[in-house]
Parts: structure tokens; C-alpha cells; sequence
């Protein structure tokens, strides 16, 4: 399919979708964007966004350039200091979030569909994990009517009071794993702090946050306040992300692009949330039921087709149930190869990885293993037993086992962002948590055990900045969000997130009398006797 794209910069939005794609899920949108495609110039550069479950073209998206990121910076610059968002009653802006709610969750079928079709994921998760969404917009609604500025207790007779206050415009880069997803988890607190949110998503999945946008402006978010410019990382990141105006710059990616767009942000002294690569260790103790066990740890290793930052690829597993463990485990690792098909089809379990340069990478990084495939392992062929799909015109890499593996091993150690797992045993507590915090990431990590007191000591030892019990992969707008060691710093989520898209506003107002006063404040008076606060 193809379409051509253009690119408003007042609103920064980019309009895009062939006619034929449109038409087929977005319905009574269609003639809007239509209108919009004849009427664009042809000449701006322009991107191809590929299903890499066939290889097709699903639309060409504008690119957005540095002269593009400048004006649009100028432009939430000035919808900054009219007040026309960052002042508005926050019971107003908790409206319209909730108003952008609601319209996402009518939406969700839809928006699953092109999930979907740009990045590979079998259209099952895409739902499940959708659906969710609209719970970010509604917190953060929730928390402006209930969140409340305090009065410190400041000495003397002095009234201190505290308020939070945006921050300005803000970057925001987000990846293609979960393009909406974490795109929303950003969004959603800095447009609630009171911010001008201007987002970069990755060029192989910018069409659902493009979408979303949309959606955003139906809702009430004035222009300018909410921008997203599509583009590759090296122009339009960099150009972002640089600007001086930028006062806070939020992003999900590998830990090389988080240390360089960090040294960028710092001579720019603005704040820095960085989400970024992950290595999640799942320990398995002797006395962890069994079943849930086996089927939690196949939902953490190859959920999104292992493309998450806590995806469980490294499974350390007791002596005592290792063998057992095992065998259960390749079986259902079997019954999900057996059933992965067209990732449009909602019976389908697993779907591709984003790209066939992704599939290539893990390629390279499974011919120099040592350790031991015990299944998968190589790019699929053939055809689907489930609905006859053929596997070789996509990114289908199987779920895959690697046993007999070194902590020194490149898998056991690098991020391989895809359906591989490492597998290892162990005998003590004491080993298996010095298995699982040998590497040098720290964002999440799961533990299976029935004993209580285990699960809390074991949480406690673990050098992650998430940890799961008998559970992997739960999210709540709630719940911070974020790494330790070379996983990140700071957190998304709950109210550490809308504090770090806002910052503190002392406001001081000295309450005595005016004859206090003037004794007081009288700095230079020959003689005094009081003591002065502050």
C-alpha cells in the first residue's frame, strides 16, 4: 500500500495512509485525511513504514527536519507562555485527559489493527495490551483533582507555600516495541503537569502515535501543546533533543543512545528520564508451583517476541526442579511454535520482530553462542500449521532455548531483543542471586517460590529497579517504572513521573506585623537583638 504524507508544522502533525489502507480501518475518518493527502506538497523527504510480517509497504510518513523541529519547539514555545495549556485550571485539563480517554478506548480495535501491521505483533496482544491505555489518561486525570501543594514549616512568622509548576516544552523519544503504549505512559503525565509535549517516535512504528495526535485535538488539547514529528534519530532527534528551549528530554531506547542523548541534554541543563536497555533475570526456586511457573516464565520470555526491556532472558531455575522445569517448559515453548501463523489472525501466539536487520542481528548474535540450542534457534520457513502463513516472506524468528551457557556468554550478557532465552541452574539462594545481578543492567526481574519469606529477601538482594513475584510484566499507571545500573534513571509512572515533568515554586510571604517587620528586617540597624530566619 502507499500513500504520500505531508506535514503541518503549526500543528505538527503529519497526515499519512494510502486511501486504500484508510478506508479499510479507520472508516468515517477516511474523507479528512484524503482531503488533506491532495492537497500536500510531494517534495518534503518521506519514509517507508514496512510490515515486517510480509515485507509490504503500509505507507510512506513525512519526515520531519531540523528547520521542521525549530519552528515546532517555537511554536510550544509560545503556547507555553500564553498560558494556554500550562495555565489552565487543572480540573479543566483533567476534562479533557479523561475526553482523551474515552476516545482512545472507542478506538482500540482499530488502533490494535495497525499495532499490528507495523510492527509484526500478533494482533492478540496488541488488544490486550491496548486496552489498557486509556487507565494512564484516567490516573493522571485523577491525580490533578486530588494532587495538593503544601506549606512547609518554615521558621519565624513566615508563610512558605510550595506549588508544582510545568516545566515548558518537552522531548519525548519512544521506541517501536510498544509504540503507543509507552508513548501514552509519557504523554500522559507531562500534558497533566501542565507541559508542551513534542514526541519523536521510532520511524518503523510512528503511525498509532500520529493517530493519537489526532485523537488529542478532538479532545481538547490546544494547538501546539501535543506535536509529533516523525523522522530518523541522527535529524530529527538530534535537532530535538539539542535545543536549548527543551527543558526536559524523556526517552525509551538501548543504553548507547540513552549515554548519548544524555551528554546532549546535560549541556543544556535540562531534566532527563532515560528507559533503557534490560536483561530480566526470572529465578525459579524448588518450591515454586509448577504450572504457573513454566506458563509465567514463557509470557515473560516471549511476549512481543522477546522485544520488551524486561523481557526474561535469562532463566535460572533450582537443581531441584530443573529437570522437570525443563521438559515442561520446551513443551509449551513447542505449543507456541506450533500455533504462530499471520499475526492478523487472532488465534496466531507469537509474531514477528520488528525488521529483517532485527531478525539479522539475532542472527549474528546466536552463530557466535557457545551454549547448547535446545530448540529454535533460526529464521522460520515453510508454513504455518496453524492457517498455512507463509513464515519465509517475514521476520519470524522462532522461540527459542539456549542452554549450557557462560555468564561471559554475549547472551547471557547483551540485550538480544527477540524470542531468545538463556538457561541455568543453580543450587542456593545465596548463587541464584548472584546469577541473576551478574550483568550490568537492572530494570526488571522475576522470582517464583511459594515461601514468603524468600520472596521479600530474594526482592530485596535483587539489582533491579523492578522485581515480580510469581508474576512478570504487570504495569500500572501507579507503579514507578525504571532501572537501575545501566537500565536508565528515573521513573515513569505514578507520582514520581508527574513530579519530574513539574518543578517546585516556593512562595514566601512574610505574615508579622509591620512593627515586627521593621525590627526584623531592618539588617543594618545600628544594634539588634532578634534573630533573623532565613
Amino acid at each position: 500500500m502507499f500513500c504520500r504524507a505531508t506535514f503541518n508544522t503549526r500543528h505538527a502533525l503529519s497526515r499519512y495512509f494510502s486511501r486504500q489502507m484508510h478506508q479499510k480501518l479507520y472508516g468515517p475518518y477516511a474523507a479528512h485525511i484524503v482531503q488533506e493527502l491532495d492537497a500536500a506538497s510531494t517534495s518534503r523527504e518521506t519514509f517507508s513504514v514496512i510490515n515486517p510480517a510480509n515485507g509490504t509497504e503500509l505507507c510512506k510518513v513525512a519526515a520531519a527536519s531540523a528547520e521542521d523541529v525549530n519552528e515546532t519547539i517555537k511554536y510550544a514555545q509560545l503556547a507555553h507562555e500564553t498560558g494556554i495549556w500550562s495555565k489552565m485550571p487543572a480540573v479543566t485539563r483533567s476534562k479533557v485527559l479523561s475526553k482523551l480517554a474515552r476516545i482512545l478506548e472507542s478506538r482500540i480495535q482499530e488502533i490494535a489493527e495497525i499495532e499490528t501491521r507495523q510492527t509484526g505483533r500478533a494482533l492478540r496482544e496488541m488488544k490486550a495490551q491496548l486496552g489498557r491505555l486509556p487507565d494512564w489518561l484516567d490516573y493522571y486525570a485523577a491525580l490533578l483533582r486530588t494532587h495538593e501543594s503544601y506549606v512547609a514549616p518554615t521558621q519565624g512568622k513566615l508563610l512558605n507555600y510550595v506549588q508544582r509548576v510545568p516545566l515548558g516544552v518537552v522531548a519525548q523519544i519512544t521506541p517501536f516495541n510498544h509504540p503507543l503504549l509507552i508513548a501514552v505512559k509519557k504523554i500522559a503525565p507531562a500534558l497533566a503537569a501542565g507541559n508542551c509535549v513534542i514526541v519523536k517516535p521510532s520511524e518503523l512504528a510512528p503511525i498509532t502515535v500520529l493517530e493519537f495526535a489526532k485523537m488529542a485535538e478532538l479532545a481538547g488539547v490546544p494547538p501546539g501543546v501535543l506535536s509529533v514529528l516523525p523522522g530518523y534519530g541522527a535529524v530529527t532527534g538530534k535537532a530535538l533533543v539539542s535545543h536549548p528551549l527543551i527543558r526536559k528530554v524523556d526517552i525509551t531506547a538501548g543504553t548507547a543512545t540513552g549515554r548519548a542523548i544524555g551528554s546532549i541534554v546535560g549541556e543544556n541543563l535540562a531534566s532527563y528520564t532515560a528507559e533503557l536497555g534490560g536483561k530480566a533475570p526470572i529465578v525459579v526456586f524448588n518450591d515454586a508451583d509448577l504450572d504457573s511457573a513454566v506458563n509465567g516464565a514463557a509470557f515473560a520470555c516471549f511476549v512481543a517476541s522477546g522485544q520488551t526491556c524486561v523481557s526474561g532472558t535469562r532463566l535460572i531455575v533450582q537443581d531441584g526442579i530443573y529437570q522437570t522445569f525443563m521438559a515442561r517448559f520446551l513443551e509449551k515453548v513447542e505449543s507456541i511454535r506450533a500455533r504462530m501463523g499471520d499475526p492478523m489472525n487472532p488465534k496466531s501466539t507469537m509474531g514477528t520482530v520488528i525488521s529483517l536487520r532485527q531478525l539479522e542481528k539475532i542472527e549474528e548474535m546466536m552463530s557466535k553462542t557457545r551454549g547448547t540450542v535446545v530448540t529454535g534457534g533460526a529464521r522460520m520457513q515453510g508454513v504455518s500449521d496453524l492457517d498455512g502463513y507463509d513464515f519465509s516472506q517475514g521476520a519470524f524468528f522462532p522461540p527459542t532455548i539456549v542452554a549450557d551457557v557462560s555468564v561471559e556468554d554475549e547472551l547471557w550478557q547483551e540485550e538480544v531483543f527477540g524470542p531468545v532465552v538463556v538457561v541455568k541452574n543453580f543450587q542456593t539462594e545465596e548463587e541464584g542471586v548472584q546469577l541473576a545481578n551478574h550483568c550490568k543492567y537492572g530494570l526488571g526481574a522475576g522470582i517464583w517460590t511459594q515461601d514468603l519469606s524468600r520472596a521479600h529477601r530474594v526482592s530485596a538482594e535483587m539489582e533491579a529497579g523492578l522485581t515480580w513475584v510469581n508474576t512478570h510484566h504487570r504495569n500500572d499507571p501507579s507503579s514507578p517504572w525504571g532501572g537501575m545500573k545501566e537500565s536508565g534513571i528515573g521513573r515513569e509512572n505514578g507520582l514520581e513521573a508527574f513530579a519530574a515533568y513539574t518543578q517546585s515554586k516556593s512562595t514566601i510571604v512574610n505574615i508579622a506585623s509591620a512593627d515586627e517587620t521593621r525590627v526584623v528586617d531592618d539588617w543594618f540597624a545600628e544594634t539588634s537583638d532578634g534573630k533573623r530566619y532565613g
